[in-house]
């Protein structure tokens, strides 16, 4: 068999258990297939489905968690099919409703340990990864591993990072890493292979508000350098934001 023959073609609707369907549109993060999986999932929502509990966009897929006993498989893969016709996905606009957060960020210090080894790692000083990393514009690609949690990128190929081989034990929550020209922007604390390099004070997940999650696929960020002094003053002031300011994007 040829490796042509081996690739899937994409786009591509494959079912995932009873309930559910994932519609691919590439096999790895690329601008374009993270910018079809939001627009196509701000599409498929746009239906209104009877029988469609629940989507969900990751890095380059939606998946559609549906009732079968309401809406067939093969009638929804239809519909599905029919909006995946209907344009290239990858070239469409990114959904209404997105926002852009500028958040006071202490690169390094003791509250994030891991910047100098990054910048080696990237051949920088710390103060160009500090400058180069600071002035970064990035996408929110999908949510998950945690509640509220955000994968952000892509950064330039100079942050191409592997992960760590180690582990670090925790990080706390607002910690900010970095590895494979993306950011993590930590929502609780936990262990991580990622390295630690900023710290923010935003709180993203609050399982008891109206909208739980801070953040939403398609927002973007830049992690605006501060001084620890000023970083805690703005932790001490605004205790769930940490000083973040955030405005819509135009459509």
């Amino acid at each position: 068999m040829t490796s042509s023959q081996e690739a899937p073609a994409y786009p591509l609707i494959r079912r995932a258990g009873l309930n559910g369907l994932l519609v691919s549109f590439a096999g790895s993060l690329s601008e374009p297939s993270n910018r079809a999986a939001l627009a196509f999932r701000s599409a498929v929502d746009a239906l209104a489905l009877d029988g469609v509990a629940e989507t969900m966009a990751s890095l380059a897929s939606v998946f559609v968690r549906f009732d079968p006993s309401l809406l067939p498989h093969s009638v929804l893969e239809a519909r599905l099919q029919d909006l995946l016709t209907a344009q290239d996905w990858s070239l469409a606009a990114l959904p209404a409703g997105r926002r852009f957060w500028r958040v006071p960020t202490v690169y390094g210090t003791e509250l994030a340990p891991q910047l100098a080894e990054a910048a080696d790692a990237a051949g920088m000083t710390e103060a160009q990864a500090i400058d180069s990393l600071g002035s970064a514009r990035v996408r929110v690609l999908t949510i998950g591993f945690a509640p509220g949690q955000p994968y952000l990128g892509s950064l330039g190929p100079e942050w191409d990072l592997p992960r760590q081989t180690g582990l670090t034990p925790k990080v706390p929550r607002g910690a900010l890493v970095q590895a494979i020209r993306q950011f993590v922007l930590f929502a609780t604390s936990a262990p991580t292979g990622w390295r630690h390099v900023g710290q923010t004070g935003l709180t993203l997940f609050e399982p008891e508000a109206a909208h739980p999650f801070a953040l939403r696929p398609g927002d973007e960020m830049v992690f605006e350098p501060v001084s620890k002094p000023d970083f805690l003053k703005h932790c001490q002031e605004d205790s769930r934001r940490g000083g973040a300011i955030v405005s819509e994007i135009a459509a």
